[in-house]
């Protein structure tokens, strides 16, 4: 890390919003060419659905605050973060990604998150904003507006600065994460993992499939996990409807109860551990009805739960495990990144041996990192699948 590194824009002093629409559109069209640096505040307490307090943007060394009402106003806006061909630069984007699919209802294209470059190109995996920006760059970041409030108006000067904070660094940070990422030959890996982790995302928030989420439903039978499936999809619709987290309605633990109990009056459904008298008079009812007609059905979820590894399995995941670690540390990559434990352990549970296929592992970047390791684990399934 003691490579040239690129120049830090400062702080504006003065012209840090962009207060209409006419303006975002200009500062857009002004900046069409280049990188867009992108970041969002939102609170999100007592609520399903984060709400937008502040936009933030940088492009060509310029840095700017938008109010969210100016934002979704503003058609250049949506298009910019539509375009698949505009870079799009965010850190740890997960958060951001959600308020834009349910604030702007739309799904955001090319974008490039720099946690996971910077951990591909050497900076260790999920490494903090204000801990890399301090390692790279050598400045320390003001985090005591982390937890302030970001609907207020006016924002504070220092809400302001700890903001665009927040996007100054990005664009220096990219420029980077691109050269080191050429010199390892992994030139595509920053756009490659940034739309798988994008595409994981979009997965995670269908309704039909949150019931995926709750491991510890893994025991129930085909048929309950059909009745758990209905119930966390109710649960689902009800947050999104009442706008309230999903603990606040019923937590995981009662919803797998429900799933294996299935009471059919009001008095077995209070006597499932976890579900409170409140949710009993409140929703008992539509809990009944779902559990009703779940089983009514007769039918069973197309996928299941994931059940533990068994323990030739478990032994087979370390053997495995060991020599994507040693490619890891030839490529100088974290092995978590490489080797996600869920993508290892559907390939363990999924793997075609017979045909020497990695699946997942066989993809883009990481079929590069893991070349000089492949035979030997496939040779691991191989074996595996011979023995049992």
């Amino acid at each position: 890390m003691n490579q040239a590194l690129p120049s830090v824009p400062p702080i504006p002093d003065v012209s840090r919003w962009l207060t209409t629409v006419d303006e975002l559109d200009a500062w857009l069209s002004g900046h069409r060419d280049q990188p867009l640096a992108l970041d969002t505040e939102f609170e999100r307490v007592s609520t399903f659905f984060p709400i937008p307090g502040l936009v933030q943007l940088g492009a060509g060394g310029s840095l700017k605050l938008v109010d969210p009402s100016v934002a979704e106003q503003c058609t250049r806006f949506r298009e910019t973060l539509a375009d698949s061909e505009r870079p799009k630069l965010l850190y740890a984007m997960g958060e951001d990604l959600e308020l834009f699919r349910h604030w702007l209802d739309l799904e955001p294209r090319g974008l490039l998150d720099l946690q996971l470059g910077s951990a591909l190109a050497g900076a260790g995996f999920s490494v903090g904003y204000a801990r890399l920006v301090e390692s790279l760059f050598g400045e320390a970041l003001d985090k005591s507006a982390t937890r302030s409030d970001w609907l207020a108006r006016p924002l504070t000067p220092a809400q302001e600065e700890y903001a665009l904070d927040d996007v100054r660094f990005l664009e220096p940070l990219y420029r980077w994460v691109t050269e080191r990422l050429a010199e390892r030959g992994l030139e595509s890996a920053l756009a490659e993992e940034s739309d798988r982790f994008a595409a994981d995302l979009l997965a995670q928030s269908e309704p039909a499939d949150a019931y995926l989420k709750l491991k510890g439903g893994w025991q129930l039978p085909p048929e309950k996990q059909q009745v758990l499936r209905a119930l966390v999809v109710w649960r689902e619709q009800e947050c999104r409807r009442r706008d309230r987290p999903r603990n606040r309605v019923l937590a995981d633990p009662a919803l797998i109860g429900i799933a294996d109990r299935l009471p059919d009056n009001a008095g077995a459904l209070a006597a499932v551990d976890g579900v409170p008298p409140v949710v009993v008079r409140r929703f008992g009812d539509q809990l009944l009805a779902v559990v009703r007609e779940a089983r009514q059905s007769g039918e069973v979820p197309g996928v299941l739960i994931d059940r533990p590894l068994t323990r030739p399995q478990q032994d087979l995941y370390r053997r495995i495990k060991k020599s994507m670690v040693r490619a890891a540390e030839q490529a100088d990559v974290p092995v978590e990144l490489l080797a996600p434990r869920k993508r290892l352990e559907a390939l363990l549970r999924e793997g075609n041996p017979a045909k020497g296929d990695l699946g997942f592992f066989d993809a883009g970047w990481r079929a590069q990192v893991l070349a000089s390791e492949r035979a030997g684990i496939v040779a691991l399934l191989e074996q595996q699948e011979n023995h049992d």
